[in-house]
C-alpha cells in the first residue's frame, strides 16, 4: 500500500495552512467583519479574500512549475505577494 510522503516541506504547508485557519476563525470571533467591495468583481469577507489568495497561489505554483523553469521560491514570493495584496485591497 502506497502512503502519501509527509515530508517536512508537506508537513510545514498544511500547519501554515491550518494556523491561518485558526488565527481567521478567532479574528473573526473577536472582530466580526462586514462584506466590502475592493479590486474583486464580487463583495468580499475576510474569508472569501483568503479562499481566493489561496486558490490563486494554488494557480500561480502551478503554472511556474509548469510552465517556466524558475524556482518553485519565486513562486513561493509571487504568491506571498499576490495574498498581502487581496487581503489588503481585494
Amino acid at each position: 500500500m502506497n502512503w502519501m510522503a509527509w515530508t517536512l516541506p508537506t508537513v510545514a504547508f498544511f500547519s501554515i495552512i491550518a494556523v491561518i485557519l485558526v488565527c481567521m476563525t478567532v479574528w473573526e470571533v473577536r472582530s466580526p467583519c462586514v462584506d466590502r467591495r475592493g479590486f474583486l468583481p464580487i463583495s468580499t469577507t475576510r474569508g472569501d479574500r483568503l479562499f481566493i489568495g489561496l486558490l490563486v497561489s494554488a494557480y500561480i505554483h502551478l503554472a511556474v512549475i509548469g510552465l517556466t523553469e524558475w524556482s518553485i521560491w519565486i513562486a513561493f514570493g509571487v504568491s506571498l505577494v499576490w495574498m498581502f495584496i487581496v487581503m489588503k485591497w481585494g
